[in-house]
């Protein structure tokens, strides 16, 4: 006889449970619904990392291309402001004396210009003092009509009035420098304002 009835059995009473048959065919249709499954994440993890690289490459372009628009309209301004002087003696210095250098020319060409139509007729130039002795040294080459030149107190230097018949023509090379220090001003102080206000 054994002692084992003397003993306490600590072991579980546990019916045993049949093992049940696997299928096959079970089993292939739960490897493939494991597949698709895993396939379905990995797939919705992929696309959830390229949208979030994708957000954040489009965050990195606005910021740069935001950078680069803030470094090449700083660029600009700064090359305004540096030029802005040099159009400032330009329409105030070099300008006025290549019109008045220029200014006999101008209306020799304007003079040409209104004869064509009007080729046989007199023609009559009004200038300010002081310069008519230049415009007739220039005139008595090029026209073989009478030209009349006479000076007028009442014009500024760089004015001129031109008749032939009916035409009438005005030069007056102080109201083109004006008109250009006025654009160059106004197209300083849009940009210094642009600057500022972006």
């Amino acid at each position: 006889m054994t002692i084992a009835h003397l003993l306490e059995d600590f072991a579980m009473d546990t019916p045993a449970v049949p093992i049940a048959e696997v299928n096959e065919t079970v089993l292939e249709e739960q490897r493939l619904e494991s597949y698709e499954k895993g396939y379905s994440e990995g797939w919705d993890d992929a696309v959830t990392a390229k949208d979030k690289e994708s957000a954040h490459v489009s965050s990195e372009l606005a910021s740069s291309l935001e950078d680069l628009s803030f470094t090449f309209h700083e660029a600009q301004t700064q090359l305004l402001e540096s030029l802005d002087p040099m159009f400032k003696v330009l329409t105030s210095a070099v300008l006025p004396d290549v019109m008045a250098a220029s200014f006999g020319h101008h209306i020799v060409d304007q003079l040409t210009d209104m004869a064509k139509s009007h080729a046989d007729q007199a023609i009559n130039i009004v200038v300010s003092p002081g310069e008519g002795a230049t415009v007739r040294a220039l005139l008595t080459k090029n026209f073989a009509v009478p030209v009349q030149v006479r000076e007028d107190a009442v014009l500024s230097e760089g004015q001129a009035y031109l008749k032939i018949g009916g035409v009438e023509r005005e030069i007056n090379s102080g109201a083109l420098i004006e008109s250009i220090q006025d654009s160059i001003e106004a197209f300083s102080f849009y940009i210094t304002e642009d600057s500022k206000y972006g």
